[in-house]
Formats: C-alpha cells, structure tokens, sequence
C-alpha cells in the first residue's frame, strides 16, 4: 500500500502535458503545452467522427496529457456555440477521466488564419483549427502567469 500511495505522489509530481482544444462540428483543432514551459505548440488536427474519442483518449495517454482546455465562445451572438462547446467538455471529462476547463476563444480562428498568412502557410483552412488551439491554450497558460 505504501509502494502504491507512493508512485502516486511521483506521478503527482511528474510534469505533465496541457491539451488545448478548438472545437468544431467538422474538424477539432489540438494544441499541447508542457507544463514546465508553459509554450503551447499546434498538434494535430482530428475529423469530429465516430472515432474521435478512441483517438482523443489515445492521445492524452500518450502524451500524458493533465489538464484539457476547451475553447468557447463567451459573446452572445453565439449561444448556441457555447452552448454546444459546453457539452463538448462535459463529455470530454466523462471520456477522458481528465478534468477541462473552458477558456474564451473569441476571434482565435481569425487570428489563427491571420497568422499562418503572414508566415506564408498554404492550404490555411487545413491548419488553422491546430493553430486556434494554441492560441487558446497559450491564452489560459498566460492566465496562470
């Protein structure tokens, strides 16, 4: 029981990884940080499928993922994006067994786009959902200062 109770507490005290998440109905952007660094990097982007969360669930195994930042919308133009961003984390927690918190994604899409534009990036509808889940999580990463 000891042995036990300890590598729980190592496990406690091993860094772990951030997942930064832009939801969407199509295509789900992911983004992960380290959580020493605290810099959040583009990861992938995954098809909001059938598969989606055997592959989510493989992902924060791997990447022994701690914490999962979902994007919202907080304007009340879109309530039914948040709305449907909200279930998105509920079941991304129930899922997972890995706690989320929400994060205002207001206009990172946009700011995704803009700037994989201006580094000359091709095919920007491809990447930009990966790139608006890192300035999502970057977002909430600055926030714990």
């Amino acid at each position: 029981m000891a042995q036990i109770k300890q590598k729980n507490q190592q496990e406690e005290n091993t860094p772990g990884t951030f997942l930064g998440v832009d939801f969407g109905k199509s295509k789900i952007g992911l983004a992960i940080a380290d959580e020493e660094t605290k810099i959040a990097f583009s990861f992938d982007t995954l098809k909001n499928d059938g598969e989606f969360w055997k592959n989510i669930k493989e992902i924060c195994k791997c990447e022994g993922v701690r914490m999962i930042i979902v994007g919202t919308p907080s304007y009340d133009i879109n309530r039914d994006g948040a709305e449907a961003a909200g279930k998105f984390a509920e079941k991304m927690e129930k899922e997972t067994g890995i706690g989320v918190e929400l994060e205002d994604e207001m206009f990172t899409t946009k700011m995704a786009q803009a700037g994989l534009r201006e580094r000359g990036s091709k095919n920007v509808s491809a990447i930009d959902d990966s790139a608006a889940a890192r300035i999502i999580l970057q977002s909430w990463l600055d926030r714990l200062g």
